[in-house]
């Protein structure tokens, strides 16, 4: 499916548990009373636990050093087709839909900061049905972790390596880090990119792509030695195709508002 991948930072005006609030309970309704007029198949907000400002420094025995300050949460779309996002942007319902959530938006989101683009989904660890929910009130929790390339590579290369050789190695380490879920969602270069970032003034560059991982927290898989030894390889491979420095990555609990899949 073709699929929207758009990361928010919260209004300044608004706190993080306010911003949650109006996130979830006001503007999560009114897209699903617009997924008809806007051909959306699905619909889900990610919201990270915790607040991004009190993040703290990276250790200094970081695998991946310092990286950029997490987002406030992550809106989650996805549609059959892209010509159903043309055909629902051309129509006057769908254009009024989109003027009444961006009104919304408007309202809570900082839209120069808050990139957004297309994507398409690479799942490598994968159950069936796709039921894996990190919702709220269970110990599943989503890492979300968005990253932007080298400069030295282009955005196929990296993508091309991430594919070929990051996936498979998160694989062959599926059971040591107990993972439900991992998913690999790539960023399309597409013209729509810009149509969605014009309608919103943003300035910030969509990310190079990001990955999923569903996870359940409530084992101990994190201090055992092999979940250790997995993610030191994991990270070293990353730092082949992965600018730690210009890349996030946080816990998020998820909120599904439409599924008609």
């Amino acid at each position: 499916m073709y699929r929207l991948t758009y990361l928010l930072r919260r209004n300044p005006e608004y706190s993080f548990e306010d911003f949650q609030q109006h996130w979830r309970e006001v503007h999560g309704p009114l897209v699903a009373q617009h997924a008809t007029a806007l051909k959306i198949v699905r619909h889900v907000q990610v919201h990270n636990v915790a607040n991004p400002d009190d993040e703290k420094p990276a250790p200094a025995n970081s695998p991946r050093g310092q990286m950029l300050k997490p987002y406030d949460g992550v809106e989650e779309v996805w549609f059959r087709h892209r010509d159903d996002v043309v055909q629902s942007l051309q129509s006057s319902e769908g254009q009024a839909a989109q003027a009444e959530l961006l009104a919304d938006e408007q309202k809570f989101i900082d839209l120069k900061h808050s990139p957004g683009w297309y994507c398409y989904e690479l799942p490598q660890i994968n159950p069936t049905p796709e039921n894996v929910i990190a919702a709220p009130g269970v110990p599943i929790y989503k890492t979300f972790y968005v990253f932007n390339h080298h400069a030295s590579q282009t955005l196929q290369e990296a993508q091309l390596y991430w594919r070929m050789y990051h996936g498979p190695l998160v694989r062959s380490f599926g059971q040591a880090i107990r993972a439900l879920r991992y998913v690999q969602v790539h960023r399309l270069d597409d013209d729509m990119n810009e149509t969605f970032a014009a309608a919103r003034g943003t300035e910030d560059a969509p990310f190079c792509g990001h990955a999923e991982l569903w996870h359940d927290r409530s084992s101990s898989a994190a201090a055992t030695p092999e979940a250790i030894a997995a993610g030191q390889a994991l990270a070293e491979d990353e730092s082949l195709f992965i600018d730690f420095s210009r890349s996030s990555i946080w816990y998020g609990k998820e909120h599904v508002l439409v599924d008609r899949r």
